[in-house]
């Protein structure tokens, strides 16, 4: 009769103490060898101007790229070979994996303004006059997909931004025909476009631009490749500044027997609070109490008890109902009897 209810608030208390896992995150997009190259075109890419790019350039099935120098490259090029075929493949691979995902939310065509958070968007034909600005928050892990079926296309010092942490290689735009920048925009992430990408005079990439059929066009650009935010795993190391605990308590007496001795101070160290200490008493009885914290002892005479804070409340609490349930059958029993 007592112990069932206790059982009850024991899992109770247990279920609230592990509360079930947070939603799966929609995962990043594989670009296989296309992360490799800061430009990759289908047909050919043009540049004018001293247009840097971080990682390689390449092109497949076409084989030209006009205007380097002026423009530097800080990986290598490849026209019309094996690795730019190879990234021309994985490219098409992401930009389908891009495209269908799902769930999705729809957007109006203006993205100047808006305030996202992680997730899948889908436009119909996408414009970007000002600021869009992507909310992380706090989670290094979130990805920002946007579907677009048509263009993208951005007004002059257009801008995306991000607050509450920041993960540009965990941007992407699937573009369904061409994306153009507009001059002096500073942009984020991986734009996968269908046919062609423009980057106008001054336009900054923190991503790379994929181009899978037509040309990439660049005037005095920059192109670095997008970081990833870094991920924090959980420390489980010694703490910097130990700090002392509640002593454990002491013995307890047995029949007739003196107090028991009182625990000693603890110290943390490894999240765990080890007792130490000492202490004395005397008297007639048989029993023989000790504290079984770590390192320290309690002597007297009476039962053993631990000095580990919460198990030594949870072993007394078990006690208390062990003796109430005995006490219980104790008066079952004489009333049986007496009836």
């Amino acid at each position: 009769m007592v112990a069932i209810p206790a059982t009850v608030g024991i899992a109770a208390a247990l279920t609230l103490s592990y509360p079930g896992g947070a939603q799966a995150q929609e995962a990043p997009v594989g670009l296989g060898t296309a992360a490799d190259f800061s430009v990759l075109a289908g047909s050919t890419v043009t540049n004018t101007g001293d247009t840097t790019l971080e990682q390689s350039l390449g092109v497949s099935p076409g084989s030209a790229a006009v205007g380097f120098p002026p423009g530097t490259v800080g990986g290598e090029t490849h026209l019309a070979d094996g690795v730019a075929d190879q990234a021309k493949l994985d490219l098409t691979t992401a930009y389908n994996d891009a495209a269908g995902r799902t769930p999705f939310t729809n957007l109006a065509a203006e993205l100047g303004g808006e305030t996202l958070t992680a997730g899948v968007y889908r436009i119909s034909a996408a414009q970007l006059t000002g600021q869009l600005t992507l909310d992380l928050e706090e989670d290094p892990e979130g990805v920002f997909i946007f579907q677009i079926d048509s263009t993208l296309i951005t007004a002059s010092d257009s801008s995306v931004i991000f607050v509450n942490g920041a993960s540009p290689c965990n941007v992407y735009w699937q573009v369904g025909s061409s994306a153009t920048l507009g001059t002096g925009t500073d942009f984020i992430g991986n734009i996968m476009a269908s046919a062609s990408i423009t980057m106008n005079t001054g336009a900054t990439l923190e991503g790379r631009a994929l181009a899978q059929t037509a040309a990439v066009t660049l005037d005095t650009n920059t192109i670095t490749a997008p970081a990833c935010a870094p991920t924090s795993p959980p420390t489980d190391g010694p703490t910097d500044n130990p700090t002392d605990g509640p002593g454990g308590p002491g013995g307890t007496d047995g029949p007739g027997g003196g107090s028991g001795g009182s625990g000693g101070a603890t110290s943390s160290s490894d999240s765990d609070n080890d007792s130490a200490g000492s202490g004395s008493g005397s008297g007639s009885g048989s029993g023989l109490g000790s504290n079984d914290s770590a390192g320290g002892s309690g002597y007297g005479e009476g039962l053993p008890t631990t000095g580990n804070g919460v198990l030594t409340t949870v072993v007394a609490a078990g006690l208390a109902l062990i003796a109430a349930g005995g006490l219980l059958a104790i008066f079952a029993r004489r009333r049986a009897r007496q009836d």
